[in-house]
């Protein structure tokens, strides 16, 4: 963790349409204040702001901001108010120029605005604001996510199949109810527990292996391509009826779900999680309530597996189902993941993020 120098000029991404469209009221309540305070203790610290509404994809918008002629040398730091989506956005936008190496070790940071548990408390923004005025940075890994047919994608929260990615895409309909939209989307899933078939395999430790073809972006060097079986020293899972399947880089899914309690910001892992069938709707609801504390690896529930990863690879055989990336639809089908640790990948994350996402 560093400090960086100051003056610091910041772009920042406010979406007004995230969560219940109070994201750029709670900016300019909050936010934006705090920082008019820091520039006059500050003397030079400079603050430069570009509003712009999020239409039904980001990258729309991202893709003036971060075309290949743009100067972002001229940044200190990109500045995100919204939900996971539009970090998301913003990370692979980076990824995707031809100067990505340089672009993406520009401090990444994240003030809460989406609709989820984490990102409806005004405490909370306003301790990550007075975070962001510190400027404090730290790094994070990123996971390079394989699909089908799509581009190579980066992550930086989760990728998720099954119970967790239904509750999460099919609450929509209840967003205007803020987080509790959450709560009413598991309360509904449990009421009808779906199982879902598959083959899962992972990567528990890293040989030494050649790389893959190059893209734009890091290499991976640890995934074989898509149509190939996994290497053999890939650990095939033989339970093939899921109830979910998460794999977290992070501690918190949300503020009050302590999901991954080992994971760190940079600790080079993936933390796979997976619910075999079986499970009873009461059973899984108790896990997740063990979850807000991150208690739920202590419950001996002999349906839930936890294990530690550098890649693995999902592959569906159910016909329909739902997966994300960072709560990101993406197309349903076979999907590969590998993490990047100390590589040009690794943002350089301001240290709100952080905090935010250890605040429960």
């Amino acid at each position: 963790m560093s400090q960086r120098s100051r003056p610091c000029r910041m772009m920042l991404l406010v979406n007004p349409q995230s969560g219940k469209g109070q994201a750029l009221t709670l900016y300019n309540n909050h936010v934006q204040r705090m920082l008019n305070e820091a520039a006059a203790l500050l003397l030079r610290f400079l603050l430069q702001e570009r509003q712009t509404c999020m239409s039904q994809h980001a990258l729309h918008i991202l893709s003036v901001c971060f075309a290949e002629e743009a100067d972002l040398s001229q940044w200190d730091a990109l500045v995100i108010m919204s939900g996971d989506g539009l970090l998301y956005e913003v990370i692979n936008g980076l990824l995707e120029r031809s100067d990505w190496e340089e672009a993406i070790r520009i401090p990444l940071g994240i003030l809460p605005g989406g609709s989820g548990p984490h990102t409806n408390h005004e405490e909370l923004l306003v301790s990550c604001g007075f975070l962001l005025c510190k400027g404090l940075v730290s790094h994070m890994d990123l996971v390079s996510i394989h699909l089908s047919s799509s581009p190579r994608l980066f992550s930086f929260l989760s990728l998720a199949w099954g119970f967790v990615a239904d509750v999460d895409i099919e609450s929509e309909k209840y967003r205007h109810f803020g987080a509790v939209r959450f709560t009413i989307g598991t309360l509904v899933r449990l009421a009808s527990l779906r199982v879902y078939k598959g083959r899962l395999a992972y990567l528990p430790s890293t040989p030494s292996r050649s790389a893959t073809k190059a893209l734009p972006g890091p290499t991976d060097s640890l995934l074989p391509p898509l149509d190939q079986p996994p290497p053999s020293d890939w650990v095939v899972v033989q339970e093939e009826d899921f109830v979910l399947v998460l794999a977290m880089y992070q501690s918190h899914l949300a503020e009050d779900l302590l999901a991954a309690p080992e994971a760190t910001l940079d600790d080079g892992v993936i933390h796979l999680f997976y619910v075999r069938a079986g499970i009873s709707p009461t059973a899984l609801l108790r896990l997740f309530l063990a979850m807000e504390r991150g208690a739920h690896l202590t419950t001996n529930c002999q349906h839930l597996v936890y294990t530690k990863v550098r890649a693995l690879r999902l592959e569906p055989y159910s016909s329909k189902g739902i997966i994300t990336v960072d709560g990101e639809v993406v197309e349903y089908g076979p999907v590969q993941a590998e993490v990047h640790r100390d590589s040009p990948a690794g943002v350089q994350l301001k240290e709100q993020q952080a905090h935010e996402k250890d605040s429960s």
